[in-house]
């Protein structure tokens, strides 16, 4: 499936898709409706792209007005084409790319005020290392802004106990689900 951004400053264009099975590309359809919902707070805002495979939300949300994108994204071969796409896009100066261990990179993170968390990791994550996600979500707690968003992708079938945040919004698309989420202090 061929990736592209579907709206704002770089509508149309084009990104290097992901090789192998190491990310799971959204549909256009799926980021329109993800993107929707984030309209009223999109312009300006600090994002965390995580698990982020080759930047197709933090490079739509930087096509439609966010200030600043950062990119989690371990897998070495697929960071190289993240970073291809920012060139492409001409962003380079409001991203940052982190190619660390999400966990450890987020725990160390010491710029809070991030409006929102793309926070997309693999789906056998949540069966395997349940503890690892929750940690990850706590540090993330201490970073998000007031009235920021963490839209969680994953699958329709696993859970997992936030008690840290609230869901404002879910929607289902096939076995996927997407939970938009905010912190509840």
């Amino acid at each position: 499936m061929g990736m592209r951004i579907i709206a704002g400053e770089f509508k149309g264009r084009k990104l290097l898709s992901p090789e192998g099975d190491q990310t799971r590309p959204v549909t256009d359809r799926v980021k329109q409706s993800i993107f929707d919902i984030l309209a009223p707070v999109i312009e300006g805002a600090q994002v965390f792209d995580c698990f982020a495979g080759t930047g197709s939300f933090g490079l739509e949300s930087l096509s439609r007005g966010a200030a600043h994108s950062t990119f989690f994204e371990a897998h070495r071969p697929t960071a190289v084409r993240l970073k291809k796409n920012l060139q492409l896009t001409k962003v380079e100066e409001r991203s940052t790319v982190i190619t660390a261990d999400i966990f450890e990179a987020i725990a160390a993170w010491t710029k809070a005020n991030i409006d929102i968390v793309f926070l997309d990791p693999p789906y056998r994550y949540l069966r395997e290392r349940p503890e690892q996600l929750q940690k990850l979500f706590a540090s993330l707690n201490k970073l998000l802004a007031p009235g920021g968003i963490v839209v969680f992708r994953h699958d329709l079938a696993d859970t997992l106990e936030l008690s840290a945040f609230t869901s404002a919004d879910q929607r289902t698309y096939g076995q996927m689900s997407v939970e938009f989420l905010g912190r509840t202090n």
